[in-house]
């Protein structure tokens, strides 16, 4: 397994770092959730990525391998309404539910503070209030979280970083994702933010026949039939896309989820394999350039 320094953290991370979104969304129960994420730890993955609000996945991520947290950096994500939480009657970004979500947080994965604590996708509007990113910094000084960050895209990113406030940004960077490469991630760079690339393998969508309109996947999917990459139809597809958004300078880590144990393995041994030679790299980015249209912004 290859780590990269985090930006100024001073964290080394693995090049390949587990999303906690599909054991929480998909049902994944405990034992299996147990299997998937302590082959992941054995495999040298250090960075383990989840949110408040992705159903229970902090709390499997806390009954599994809290007992192992020196193992692993822990990065949550808080800002919107789930659960209990929801019965309280705050705004999803009213601080006074931020402090309570962070607590919760904690309280999920039995630890007494988490690596990296992430706003999770409030806009610019929001951001420029000041209040959402006051409620994160609190949560530093009182030791909650050793760094905090942003997730999200754009013009939102842009801001996110040109802010100050942070120490990491969570970015959308894929083969079907490719506007941050040139628009945001060199200023993040500049800025020494440790870089986390989500959705890094275009949730797979070149792989359906079709994606219903209110299906997450579907702007991917639409995306890559029109960039209609020569690989695709290859049995390396998943090994081509993910090595590329691993060859993105900038990029620290990119984390990639699954409900099936059997995928850590495949997965890590993907990362673990040289980036893209630079001909292969600099095509798909060619092909990007050549298809992509104006509207296509980075995916939350």
């Amino acid at each position: 397994m290859e780590y990269r320094s985090f930006g100024k953290t001073g964290l080394n991370v693995s090049v390949l770092g587990f999303g906690g979104s599909e054991i929480g969304e998909q049902g994944v129960g405990h034992k299996v959730a147990d299997k998937i994420l302590g082959a992941a730890l054995d495999a040298g993955i250090n960075v383990i990525d989840t949110a408040e609000c992705y159903a229970d996945s902090e709390q499997l991520i806390g009954k599994t391998i809290s007992h192992r947290r020196g193992d692993y950096h822990l990065f949550t994500k808080c800002g919107h309404v789930t659960g209990a939480l929801d019965q309280l009657g705050f705004h999803e970004w009213d601080p006074r539910l931020l402090a309570k979500s962070i607590d919760q947080s904690l309280k999920n994965l039995k630890t007494d503070h988490v690596d990296l604590l992430q706003l999770h996708s409030p806009s610019e509007v929001r951001l420029r209030k000041g209040d959402v990113i006051r409620a994160v910094e609190d949560a530093k000084r009182a030791g909650k979280t050793r760094f905090i960050g942003y997730s999200g895209d754009s013009d939102d990113a842009i801001f996110a970083i040109e802010s100050g406030a942070f120490d990491a940004l969570q970015i959308s960077v894929s083969i079907a994702d490719q506007e941050a490469i040139e628009r945001v991630l060199p200023l993040a760079r500049k800025r020494g933010l440790g870089v986390i690339a989500k959705r890094p393998v275009a949730n797979v969508a070149w792989t359906r026949t079709r994606v219903a309109s209110s299906d997450y996947a579907h702007e991917y999917w639409k995306r890559l039939k029109k960039l209609d990459f020569d690989f695709l139809g290859n049995p390396d597809a998943f090994a081509t896309a993910l090595r590329f958004t691993l060859s993105v300078p900038g990029v620290h880590t990119a984390i990639v989820g699954t409900s099936k144990p059997v995928r850590i393995a495949d997965n890590v041994e993907v990362a673990s394999s040289d980036v893209l030679p630079a001909a292969q790299f600099e095509a798909i980015r060619a092909r990007w350039n050549k298809v992509a249209k104006r509207d296509w912004f980075g995916q939350e």
